[in-house]
Formats: structure tokens, C-alpha cells, sequence
């Protein structure tokens, strides 16, 4: 008879957190710091996920983060920065120059134009593109800005908002939150040229405008020009790290290299969880930091704990693109290759429900998000070179059909289709000065998360879907005892300053059913 295998884990813990991304790193550190005892288990050797940065050559590249929503100066402090903060995390934040600069290639828009941050300078700038547009948009930021109060104040009552508040402080957000942002933007009469420049930074919900809700979209571009947009000095894994740090420093367990197989259910309740290493650990409490897609269709056991309704839900829901990255570092300085911003988003239309459609098609997009890191931060790379990272997207199931044999050659059409691209809009002659180049395709993303069709983006945040119906249903859409979900997949939506507000969300809301139930004080 052998011997049964030592079981590495303790037996019992308050709370067990699946997936050390960035909801998952949050929500351990909160509960951590609140007293409770916590276990965070993660599939790899270092934390992050996505928020993490590799090394080829003499260049360190960011995995994913292009800029940090909601995090602002000293003097106007956001959501992102004083959460991280309450962890007096030893890591350094960089404010981004500029917005961004958009550039259109269709001769019939034509579109050049470099955005600055701050709400006066950013009118300023498109009166200048679009003469007249001025008092329509000011009428957009104004709305943004009631918007963006109520959403604060959802996120704070934990699902349980006081209806007669929300009438009397937040009527402009209760008027509006069931609408899209074409169907807001077309109400304010702001011109088609205007709406395009607006419309920018449409890219990071990833849903056209005609889809994407005007509550989440219209709080992001506020958040972003109000407060400006910052990077990690030392790439996302600096913070990400240091979080790690202070879980363990509060008393919080972190396992790397384990992957959870199983969460234990009966009836209808958590009990515990199970790991690819055969140990069996004890809680009541799970909180997921992977998708409830892949939470219901392969960790909760026995399947049969799963309600109909939780299917249902997720069946409901369209998932969001992935990504495809192009990392370059060149052996040319930014100002050598003409390279004056740090934001460009480059596309043939601004037409966005064209080019989300296009994303469906195994050829090169007509947009892109490309950044030039030391625009930001000079020293990111050895002197005289520069790091340009270029991001695109495909729809789901995109990259499915891909044979084999023919994956490297239609890999490298798409990166060489988006460098090209690149180039004719810029001028910049990047293409002559790679040292370095990695491509990230969804087929990457996939393999390196387990995330279902390498999705990056969460679930798309149509307006039935979006962050006001979650976050006011997230005490009515517990469908499992003791399972919570946080980051991208989360009530927030995607984006890194959602993910980790959302764990936070997820800490609290865990927090609260621990006290209701008498298992900690």
C-alpha cells in the first residue's frame, strides 16, 4: 500500500482566492488586512497575469497596460490610486504626456489630432478640429461628471443604493444609463467629426459605439481627462509584486505553481476546494478572479451544484475580443524615428461598428492602440533605443480554424500588416530598427491564462450588461453559496482600474456574508 500524498496546505481557511490578476491580488490584501484568513492560489510562478512584463534582450516590455484610469495627481487624487495606496505599496506611478493622438487614414475624415489631458485644454483642442463643437461636448463632460458621481455611489452601497438618493442627487444617471453612447452623443448634437475624436478611446471597452453603454464609456473618458492617465515606472509587475509582499506581510497565504481543479459545493453551499497538487482545503468561502464561464463549466463540482440559471446567464453574455500585441524594441531613440507622443490610435474609418465587425476577420485590422513607452518614462529602455508596443483585436473564435502549420506565417502577415500600417500613418521607419520583436496572438493569451478563446475583455458591457445592472444586481446574482467573482469578467467590467476596484468589491461583499454568518467578528 502507498503512502497517501502530504497534503502542502493547511486544512481551513476563511476565504480562498482563485487567481492572482489583479481583482484576485486586491481582494486578498483587503481581507487580509481586515483580519481574515486567507489563502491565494495561483496557476503560475509570479503574480499579475496580465498586469505582469517579460524580458527579450536588453528590454523589459509591459505585458498588456497602456495607462491606469483613474489614478491622478497628488492634488486630485482618483479611485485607482487611494485604493492602492491603503496597501502603502513602495511603487512609483509615471503620468502619461498626452491623451492621445488620433489619426484616421480615410482621405474623406482625415483626422490628425493630438488630445491633451484636462477637461478646459481638451475642449480647447476640439473646438480647434471641429469649430463649434465646443458647447455640445462641454454638455457631454457635464453629464459625465453626474455619471460618474452615481457610479461612485453604486459602487459604495454594495448593491443596496437608496432608491430616493438616486432619484434626487442622480437623476441625470438614472435618465441616461439605459442608452448608448451614439444614442447620448447624437441627443447632445455633437457633430459627426467630434464624435469621432470623442469616440477615441472606444478601443479599450473594445464594443462599438452603438453598443457600448453610455454609463461606462462616458465615466472612463471623464476619469482619463480629468485626472490624466498614469504607468507603473517599473511595469506593471512592479506593483503587482508588491502586492504579494504585503498579503504575506498581513498574514495572507499565497500559493504559486498550484492550479485549483475543483471548487466543492453541496448543497448549493462552498465547502472547500480542491488543487492539481491533491490537496483538499476547507472554506465557505471562494472568491474567483476567473470568469464565471469557466467557473461554472469546469471548476464547480459536482456539476450538478451548478443551477440552471447561472448557465443561463453566462449563455446570455457575448465575451469580449482579445488582444494581439506586436512588442518591439528598436535600436532607434523615439526622436530619431520622429516619435513626439506616447498614445496613438490609428484606424481607416472611425466608423466603429465597421471596424468591430472587421475584427472578425483572420486578416490585419484596421485599428490599432500603440504606445511608445519612453515617451512616458525616458529611461524604460538602454540608451539610444526605444520600446513601441502595437495592440490590436479579434472577435472570439477568430483564431479557432488556424491550422498549425500555417499559425507562425498568419501571425506574422497580421504584425507585419500592423507595422506597416504604423509606418504610412506616422512616418516613423520603425521596421528598419527592430532589435527585438515578440507577438502575442489570442492563441498566446489563451495558453498563458486558460481563458476561453484567449478573451481578454471580459464580457462585452452592452447596456443590459453594463456596470449599473451589475452592480445593482450583485446580491441577487449569487447563484452559489459562498462564490464570488472578481476582475475583468467582475461587476466593474474590464480594464485594469476596474479589476481592481472589483476585487476589492468582491473582498467586502465576502467580508459581509462572513459577519452575517458569525464566522469572524
Amino acid at each position: 500500500m502507498s503512502e497517501s500524498k502530504e497534503q502542502r496546505i493547511e486544512d481551513s481557511y476563511d476565504a480562498v482566492i482563485i487567481g492572482a490578476g489583479n481583482g484576485g491580488l486586491i481582494a486578498a490584501a483587503e481581507l487580509a488586512m481586515r483580519g481574515v484568513n486567507i489563502l491565494l492560489l495561483e496557476q503560475h510562478n509570479l503574480p499579475g497575469g496580465f498586469a505582469s512584463s517579460f524580458v527579450r534582450g536588453r528590454f523589459e516590455f509591459e505585458t498588456s497596460l497602456h495607462e491606469l484610469y483613474d489614478w491622478g495627481p497628488d492634488s486630485n487624487k482618483g479611485g485607482t490610486r487611494r485604493l492602492l495606496e491603503r496597501f502603502e505599496l513602495d511603487s512609483e506611478f509615471i503620468a502619461v504626456p498626452e491623451a492621445y493622438r488620433l489619426i484616421v487614414t480615410d482621405p474623406d475624415e482625415d483626422i490628425d489630432v493630438v488630445m491633451p489631458f484636462g477637461i478646459e485644454a481638451y475642449l480647447d483642442a476640439i473646438e480647434k478640429a471641429v469649430p463649434g463643437c465646443r458647447d455640445s461636448v462641454s454638455k457631454f463632460f457635464e453629464l459625465a461628471q453626474d455619471i460618474d458621481k452615481a457610479t461612485s455611489y453604486l459602487g459604495r452601497s454594495r448593491g443596496n443604493p437608496d432608491q430616493e438618493m438616486l432619484l434626487k442627487e442622480h437623476s441625470n444617471f438614472l435618465k441616461t444609463a439605459a442608452y448608448s453612447v451614439e444614442e447620448i452623443e447624437n441627443a447632445l448634437n455633437i457633430p459627426e467629426k467630434a464624435k469621432s475624436i470623442l469616440n477615441a478611446y472606444w478601443l479599450y471597452l473594445g464594443i462599438p459605439a452603438s453598443r457600448v453603454n453610455s454609463t461606462i464609456f462616458t465615466s472612463m473618458v471623464y476619469g482619463y481627462i480629468l485626472k490624466g492617465a498614469y504607468i507603473p515606472k517599473f511595469r506593471s509587475h512592479d506593483y503587482t509584486t508588491a502586492l504579494d509582499s504585503k498579503i504575506r506581510e498581513l498574514g495572507g497565504k499565497i500559493e504559486y505553481n498550484t492550479t485549483v481543479e475543483k471548487i466543492l459545493v453541496e448543497n448549493g453551499k462552498v465547502i472547500g476546494v480542491e488543487t492539481s497538487n491533491g490537496d483538499k482545503i476547507e472554506t465557505n468561502h471562494v472568491i474567483s478572479n476567473a470568469s464565471p464561464t469557466l467557473t461554472y463549466n469546469k471548476l464547480i463540482h459536482p456539476k450538478s451544484e451548478v443551477p440552471e440559471i447561472a448557465y443561463k446567464e453566462i449563455n446570455a453574455r457575448r465575451h469580449g475580443i482579445s488582444t494581439f500585441v506586436v512588442y518591439m524594441g528598436l535600436d532607434a531613440t523615439a526622436e530619431e524615428l520622429g516619435l513626439k507622443d506616447y498614445s496613438y490610435f490609428i484606424c481607416n474609418t472611425m466608423n466603429t461598428e465597421e471596424l468591430y465587425e472587421a475584427l472578425n476577420n483572420l486578416e490585419t485590422p484596421n485599428v490599432q492602440a500603440t504606445i511608445c513607452l519612453n515617451n512616458a518614462i525616458p529611461d524604460c529602455s538602454p540608451p539610444g533605443t526605444c520600446i513601441v508596443s502595437i495592440t490590436s483585436a479579434f472577435l472570439p473564435g477568430s483564431w479557432d480554424n488556424v491550422k498549425p502549420e500555417e499559425y507562425f506565417k498568419i501571425k506574422n502577415k497580421v504584425a507585419e500588416g500592423l507595422i506597416n500600417n504604423f509606418e504610412k500613418a506616422t512616418g516613423a521607419p520603425i521596421k528598419d530598427h527592430i532589435e527585438e520583436i515578440e507577438v502575442a496572438t489570442p492563441q498566446t493569451i489563451s495558453r498563458f491564462t486558460g481563458a476561453y478563446n484567449g478573451v481578454v475583455y471580459g464580457y462585452e458591457p452592452d447596456s443590459w450588461d453594463s456596470i449599473v445592472p451589475r452592480l445593482a444586481m450583485m446580491n441577487d446574482d449569487k447563484h452559489i453559496d459562498g462564490l464570488e467573482f472578481c476582475g475583468g469578467h467582475g461587476k466593474r467590467a474590464h480594464g485594469y482600474s476596474s479589476s481592481l476596484k472589483d476585487g476589492q468589491t468582491a473582498a467586502l461583499l465576502t467580508l459581509q456574508d462572513l459577519q452575517k454568518k458569525g464566522e469572524i467578528k
